[in-house]
């Protein structure tokens, strides 16, 4: 058994009681009441999710385990000549709560080495579908198509299934994916959109590493696959892609399953497709202003023209958040210290949108939240590397959200979590609870 797997098994033992005892002896504890707003509008707010893995504060942001995101990005062990962490030790902080040391991250770096190689049968499913499929529909059929070698899925038609043990089946399968989803994400950028000419993975490179190798981009970009795949990770349970991913795991689904839903919300224009939607949004403005960066006034008032036509300002505002997203601020400082970036037009006019928007909506005073969330800031920095396919954009959120997706139901079968059923209500309920009729 490997470290990782040891230190998260006692992990495990030491968690099993706390919730034990939660649902023995307080389950009658009431967290607050649902109002008919939430219950129309998508559950918003409703505290009915337990997570470990990360929590989202409106006025602090993410914190991965207690811990913020410049705090995880110095606490981890960095990639020798990087100044950036290892995406593995990222995945033991996930799972354990601890920070790895460097022998422990380099034991899940082999690990994943060993578990990477995209099966020939996936290959194969990927390449009978239309070139012209979206590049999500590409990685959601990968991912299910791996389905056929689930441990978890194996071990429960065995008849040898153990509530108390399946977590280390869940694990096997997580680990397997993880290893896999950044080689299978550059098949599938090499073959739709790079004459389908393919790059062999380097032995000698971590994940991050390896898949800028495999996209083949020169450094830094490896820098940017490591930086985005943590800061993309994981955003409490109730966004569509971890929730999706949670609720079908709930089934008692393997991780195959559950993540491929996962992916199937992340396509979502409401969800991950929104770092597409800002960079078009942001290229049409750069030309609607003559093609440069205009002026501190100029930009104030072609944002002005937008609101007052009725536009939003995309790529501005956040369901919880209510400051500007430090993920959001990791990807700008990347940019200012990077030579080449920080005097791109595109940023400069990120930049100065950053500078100016939230002054323009706080005085037109309809957005909740005036600040930039993380797809603000995305989108540019993919396209200053030469990855300027759009859609492609989300197969590299998805890349990431695994990270956080597949350590949550790691978690919830470890903690024997039940199946998800929520009970609905008729519109003449509300209407006869609203005194209506």
């Amino acid at each position: 058994m490997s470290t990782l797997k040891q230190v998260l098994a006692q992990k495990i033992a030491e968690h099993r009681p706390r919730t034990t005892k939660l649902v023995k002896e307080f389950s009658d504890v009431s967290l607050g009441e649902v109002n008919i707003g939430q219950a129309i509008g998508g559950a918003r707010g409703i505290k009915c999710l337990v997570t470990d893995i990360s929590y989202l504060d409106p006025m602090e942001g993410i914190r991965f385990r207690g811990k913020t995101i410049p705090e995880t990005f110095e606490a981890l062990p960095k990639v020798p000549g990087s100044e950036y962490p290892y995406v593995e030790a990222f995945w033991w902080m996930l799972l354990t709560g601890d920070v790895p040391t460097m022998e422990q991250t380099l034991e899940v770096v082999e690990d994943w080495k060993q578990r990477a190689q995209i099966p020939q049968y996936v290959i194969d499913v990927l390449r009978a579908l239309p070139r012209d499929s979206h590049p999500m529909a590409m990685f959601s059929s990968a991912i299910l198509a791996m389905q056929r070698d689930s441990v978890f899925a194996k071990t429960y038609s065995s008849g040898k299934f153990n509530k108390m043990t399946c977590w280390e089946d869940m694990y096997e399968d997580a680990s397997n994916m993880m290893a896999k989803l950044g080689p299978i994400g550059a098949y599938i950028y090499r073959m739709k959109y790079m004459g389908d000419t393919h790059i062999a993975a380097d032995p000698d490179l971590d994940m991050g590493g390896n898949f800028a190798h495999m996209m083949g981009i020169p450094a830094p970009y490896d820098n940017v696959a490591r930086m985005y795949f943590i800061i993309h990770s994981d955003h409490e349970s109730g966004n569509v892609s971890a929730h999706a991913t949670h609720l079908v795991a709930s089934a008692l689904s393997d991780a195959y399953y559950a993540y491929s839903a996962g992916i199937n919300g992340l396509a979502g224009p409401l969800h991950g497709l929104a770092n597409e939607e800002v960079l078009r949004w942001t290229q049409n403005f750069m030309s609607h202003l003559g093609g440069e960066v205009p002026t501190e006034e100029g930009l104030k008032k072609a944002l002005w023209d937008t609101l007052n036509s009725g536009q939003v300002i995309p790529g501005y505002g956040h369901a919880v958040l209510r400051k500007t997203d430090p993920r959001y601020t990791t990807q700008r400082e990347f940019c200012l210290k990077t030579e080449g970036l920080k005097d791109y037009p595109l940023f400069k006019l990120v930049s100065m949108i950053f500078e100016v928007a939230p002054g323009v909506l706080t005085e037109h005073g309809k957005a909740k939240n005036p600040w930039p969330n993380v797809d603000a800031q995305s989108g540019v920095i993919q396209w200053y590397y030469g990855v300027t396919q759009y859609e492609f954009y989300t197969v590299l959120f998805g890349i990431g959200r695994a990270l956080g997706c597949l350590a949550n139901i790691t978690w919830d079968r470890a903690l024997g979590y039940g199946i998800e059923r929520p009970k609905s209500v008729t519109t003449e309920m509300l209407e006869k609870a609203a005194g209506i009729k």
